[in-house]
C-alpha cells in the first residue's frame, strides 16, 4: 500500500519513526533534523482525520529504563513541529489507556521502545559463548513478537518511517508488520524517498558514477567497496584507511592510522578495481600534523612519505584537485565519509574541497546523495546542506544498503 493512497479518516495509525535526535546536557534537543523529516507523513495522518501514534528509540539504554533516554524530554519539540499537542505515554508496552483516549486529530508519543529489551530481540546479561545462549535467544524471540502484538494492537495500520533503523529486524520494524495485512502497512514519505534516492545511485545510474568512500577503516567499508566496484566508473577513497592504502604500497605513512592485517585487502582492492575499469582514486598527497590537535604543527607531505613522529589528518592540495574532477565530472555522486578529521577546523579544507565539488556537480546536473552521519555533518558545518540532491537519514541503513544487503524494515512492508 502506499501512503499517498491510503486514507487514515476515523483510523488510528501507529508510526515508526526515528526520533534518536541528539541531546545537550540539559535534555535539550541540540538538532531536530529527524523529526522535521518525519512531519510529511504525521501531517498526513491528522489532515485525513486519522488519529496519531508515535514510537521511536533514543540511545541505548539496553532494555532498562534511562530518564536521559526518555522520549518526554522532546515533547514540546515535536509538538511545536507538528503543529498539535502531542501527548504522552509513559511506558510504551502499557499505553493501552492514553491509546483509547486519542482522539481523530491528536498525537500520541510512546516512551523509549528500548527502554524494553524486546524492541531489540536480544537476550540480556548472557555471553553469546554461553551453552544457554541459543535457548535464551529463542526465548527472546517469542518476547518479541508478543511485545510486537501489542505495539500492534494500538493501531489499525502501520506506517514504517524511520529509515535509520530499517536494517534492524526491531520489534517495531520489522516483526509488527506481521500484525497487518499488506492494505494496512505502507512506507512512509520519508522512507520511499531514502528508498527511491538509493534505487536511483544503484539501480538507476546515470553515467559517470563516482562514489566517494571515507572512514578511519578499511576493514569496515569493505563489503560496500567491492559492492560498489562493480557499479561505480569513478571510486575516491579517503579518511584514515588512506593510509593502509600507502603502506600496502610500500610507503612511510609515520604515526598515521593504519590497519597492519588489512595491507593484503587494499592490495586486492587496488587489483579489483584495475580488473574491472574502475578508476579508482586515492590521496597522492596530505597535511599531516605532528599531533592530534587542530593547534598541531602541520605540513604537506607525500601520503608514502610521511616523518615518522607525524600523522595524516587531511588531504592535501593535489589530492583535492584530483578528487574535485572525478566528481565534477560526475552525474552520478555517492558521498559517505569525510577526507580528514573535519571536526579540527584546521583540518577540515579537504572535505570541505570534496562538498564544493560536488555542489558544483549538482547545480551542473548530477544527482548527488550524502549519506552517513559525518558526511551530513560536514555538507552542514560548510553550508552546502542544499546545494546537493539529497541527505540521508539512515547512516547504518544505508550502508548496508550500498553494499546491496536487504532491509529487514523495507522488506517487511513489501513481503
Amino acid at each position: 500500500m502506499k501512503i499517498e493512497d491510503f486514507n487514515f479518516a476515523g483510523k488510528k495509525a501507529i508510526v515508526r519513526v526515528d526520533f534518536n535526535v541528539p541531546l545537550d546536557e540539559n535534555g535539550n534537543v541540540t538538532d531536530d533534523t529527524r523529526i522535521r523529516g518525519a512531519l510529511p507523513t504525521l501531517k498526513k495522518v491528522l489532515a485525513d482525520g486519522g488519529s496519531l501514534i508515535m514510537m521511536s528509540h533514543m540511545g541505548k539504554p539496553k532494555g532498562k529504563v534511562n530518564p536521559k533516554l526518555s522520549l518526554s524530554q522532546i515533547v514540546k519539540n515535536v509538538s511545536d513541529a507538528l503543529g498539535v499537542e502531542v501527548k504522552f505515554a509513559a511506558d510504551c508496552a502499557n499505553a493501552d489507556k492514553e491509546v483509547a483516549a486519542l482522539k481523530a486529530g491528536e498525537a500520541l508519543l510512546l516512551e523509549n521502545l528500548r527502554f524494553y529489551a524486546e524492541e531489540e530481540g536480544k537476550p540480556v546479561g548472557i555471553d553469546k559463548a554461553d551453552p544457554a545462549y541459543a535457548e535464551a535467544k529463542e526465548e527472546m524471540k517469542k518476547k518479541q513478537k508478543e511485545f510486537a502484538k501489542k505495539l500492534a494492537s494500538y493501531a489499525d495500520c502501520y506506517v514504517m518511517d524511520a529509515f535509520g533503523t530499517a536494517h534492524r529486524k526491531h520489534a517495531s520494524t520489522a516483526v509488527i508488520d506481521e500484525f497487518f495485512d499488506k492494505d494496512h502497512k505502507m512506507l512512509g514519505y520519508l522512507m520511499e524517498k531514502e528508498v527511491n534516492a538509493v534505487d536511483k545511485v544503484l539501480g538507476n545510474i546515470e553515467r559517470p558514477f563516482t562514489a566517494i568512500m571515507g572512514g578511519s577503516k578499511v576493514s569496515s567499508k569493505i563489503g560496500i567497496i567491492e559492492n560498489l566496484l562493480d557499479k561505480v566508473d569513478n571510486l575516491i577513497l579517503c579518511g584514515g584507511m588512506t593510509y593502509t592504502f600507502s603502506k600496502a604500497q610500500g610507503g612511510q605513512i609515520g604515526k598515521s592510522i593504519c590497519e597492519d592485517d588489512k595491507l593484503d585487502v587494499a592490495l586486492d582492492v587496488m587489483k579489483k578495481a584495475a580488473d574491472k575499469g574502475v578508476n579508482l582514486v586515492l590521496a597522492t598527497d596530505c597535511i599531516a600534523g605532528d599531533d592530534f590537535s587542530n593547534d598541531a604543527n602541520t605540513q604537506v607531505c607525500d601520503v608514502k612519505n610521511i616523518p615518522a613522529e607525524w600523522e595524516g589528518m587531511d588531504i592535501g592540495p593535489d589530492t583535492r584537485v584530483s578528487f574535485a574532477n572525478a566528481i565534477k565530472s560526475a552525474k552520478t555522486i555517492l558521498w559517505n565519509g569525510p577526507a580528514g578529521v573535519f571536526e579540527f577546523d584546521n583540518f577540515a579544507g579537504g572535505s570541505k574541497a570534496i562538498a564544493e565539488a560536488i555542489a558544483e556537480a549538482t547545480a551542473n546536473g548530477a544527482f548527488s546523495l550524502i549519506g552517513g552521519g559525518d558526511s551530513v555533518a560536514c555538507v552542514n558545518k560548510f553550508g552546502l546542506a542544499d546545494k546537493v540532491s539529497y541527505i540521508s537519514t539512515g547512516g547504518g541503513a544505508l550502508l548496508e544498503a550500498i553494499e546491496g544487503k536487504e532491509l529487514p524494515g523495507v522488506a517487511a512492508i513489501e513481503k
